[in-house]
């Protein structure tokens, strides 16, 4: 199995990329839980919860790649760990040791990192609307220094896909 990271700044496109390679490949995919943990969580997000954020998304990520084993060959990932570390440090100035160590560890095939070049588009869970442009640089050094093979994602929502695509068939055969 092909595990792939769709990974960006905020509103650079990233779940609509998720969802469509995940339609092209008739497969499930693992969304950003950040999003569902912090529309339940009821009060404002602290520094901690960012942990509980990571587990929960590693989870999510394990219990579908479970139902993929044999059947499927890609697993489209809306984010990792790498995302989580970096809110971490943006906003706290620091990462919780465990999740620094998971962005070392945890094995993915190839990280999407998309530009974000499109509109912002306003969400109550958004933070940075005026520095996208600076958390991409940030995004893209991270996965430099992380040593992670990435391909950086751009244009429309069609060139977009068809960057992804090309980018996973360079790794080889899927199902």
């Amino acid at each position: 199995m092909q595990k792939i990271v769709v990974t960006g700044a905020e509103c650079s496109g990233k779940t609509t990329l998720a969802e469509d390679l995940a339609s092209h490949y008739d497969v499930p995919w693992v969304p950003e839980m950040a999003r569902i943990f912090l529309e339940v969580l009821g009060r404002p997000y602290h520094e901690e919860d960012l942990s509980s954020i990571a587990e929960l998304q590693l989870y999510t990520e394990d219990e579908r790649a479970v139902k993929l084993t044999g059947s499927r060959s890609v697993l489209v990932c809306d984010t990792d760990l790498i995302t989580i570390r970096i809110w971490g440090e943006e906003k706290y100035g620091r990462s919780d040791p465990w999740i620094v160590h998971e962005t070392k560890k945890r094995p993915y095939d190839l990280w999407l990192l998309c530009r974000p070049d499109i509109p912002w588009e306003f969400d109550p869970q958004r933070e940075n609307p005026h520095d996208r442009d600076r958390l991409f640089a940030v995004y893209e050094k991270t996965l430099k220094a992380l040593r992670k093979k990435y391909v950086i994602i751009e244009g429309s929502r069609e060139e977009r896909l068809q960057q992804a695509v090309a980018a996973i068939g360079r790794l080889g055969p899927t199902k």
